[in-house]
């Protein structure tokens, strides 16, 4: 007689952990959809008011979503995963965090400088190639961070519908 192993579940993030992470891409697309062209736009005191806020309001997001995240979810990658791909996961999800961080920071400080009065020379210059690095580095997690979850979409392991259950596909 063949004996039929119970199928394990496979970890599913909660809806609140699948809000804030569906909710943050949109907010992160806004972000990049409004971005100023020209440091010069922060002349007007509306747009610059409404970016400081923005940023404030983007910190404070990101600071909520990464305790709920690290205090009530577990990763969703199978125990068999190899430590390597498990490690590139985490230096990805951190990385992204920490770029975020770095974008609103940075993006924070430029806009008090710019309130105080100090728009242009190697301050104010030295923290916008220090928003521009943070904003390329983003880029290139959320790609990564993205062939990671079309990887395991196409390796159905369940990763891919932990976040996405609304995506799920047929076995």
């Amino acid at each position: 007689m063949q004996k039929i192993e119970p199928e394990i579940a496979k970890p599913s993030y909660t809806l609140t952990a699948k809000i804030f992470h569906w909710s943050f891409v949109i907010l992160f697309a806004y972000g990049i959809s409004k971005q100023i062209d020209n440091i010069n736009q922060l002349e007007d005191l509306a747009l610059l008011k409404f970016e400081i806020a923005f940023a404030l309001l983007f910190i404070l997001f990101l600071v909520v979503r990464f305790f709920y995240m690290k205090r009530t979810q577990k990763s969703s990658l199978p125990h068999n995963t190899p430590l390597v791909q498990k490690a590139l996961a985490k230096a990805v999800h951190y990385g992204m965090y920490i770029g975020m961080i770095s974008i609103a920071l940075s993006g924070l400080v430029i806009g008090c400088l710019y309130w105080l009065g100090l728009k242009s020379g190697i301050i104010i210059e030295t923290i916008t190639g220090w928003h521009e690095i943070s904003v390329s580095l983003v880029y290139w997690l959320v790609g990564l961070h993205l062939i990671g979850a079309i990887y395991h979409r196409f390796k159905n392991d369940g990763v891919w519908e932990s976040m996405t259950p609304s995506l799920k596909r047929e076995k």
